[in-house]
Order: structure tokens, then C-alpha cells, then sequence
């Protein structure tokens, strides 16, 4: 027995020159069960589709970005880019300073 159960969801996509492409999304999933008086499992044999359609449109719109997003977004990976490095600094340099201290104790005793 095969069970199919189709999502139907209806789409709209508005572009930058306000052109407008109606469509729809789809989702399937699919259940298979085997059928036989054997296994007692119950069930008529065949395909089965149950469709359900969204009541909601889901509506997908187009727009460019302004010249603030991108210098936000330029400032946010810099800051994060000297972040990590000075992290990466912070922890070199301290591990670098407890060796050389472990090495002159080493050395004096």
C-alpha cells in the first residue's frame, strides 16, 4: 500500500521591475506499508493521494539593498575579523609566556 500526501501551497514572486510570476510549492511525503493476510496487517492494497491545499499565499518580494546594509555588514565582518585575532593573539601570547616561565625554572633548579 502506498500512502502519498501532497502540500499544496500557493506562491507569488514580485521581482524588482514589478513583474509578478504566480506558482505554487509543493511538499510531498510518501508512506509504504505491505499488505497480507499473513503479517495480519490491515489495509486495502493501491496508491492512495490525499491533497491538501493551503488556504494562505505566501508571497516572495524582490528588493535592493541600500548602501547602509552593505557598509553595516562590511564593519560587522572586520570587527569580527579582529575579534578572533585578537583572541588568537591573547592566547598565544600567554601560552608562549607560561612556557618560557616553566623553561626558567627548569633551568634554575
Amino acid at each position: 500500500m502506498f500512502q502519498y500526501y501532497i502540500k499544496i501551497v500557493p506562491t507569488m514572486y514580485v521581482k524588482l521591475d514589478n513583474t509578478v510570476l504566480y506558482t505554487n510549492q509543493f511538499s510531498v511525503t510518501r508512506h509504504q506499508k505491505s499488505v497480507s493476510n499473513i503479517n495480519s496487517e490491515s489495509g486495502m492494497p493501491g496508491a492512495f493521494f490525499s491533497y491538501e491545499l493551503s488556504p494562505l499565499m505566501v508571497k516572495y518580494t524582490e528588493k535592493e539593498r541600500s548602501i547602509g546594509h552593505f557598509a553595516t555588514n562590511v564593519c560587522a565582518i572586520v570587527g569580527g575579523v579582529f575579534t578572533v585575532a585578537g583572541i588568537i593573539d591573547a592566547l598565544l601570547y600567554h601560552s608562549l609566556n607560561t612556557f618560557q616561565n616553566k623553561m626558567m625554572l627548569g633551568k634554575a633548579g
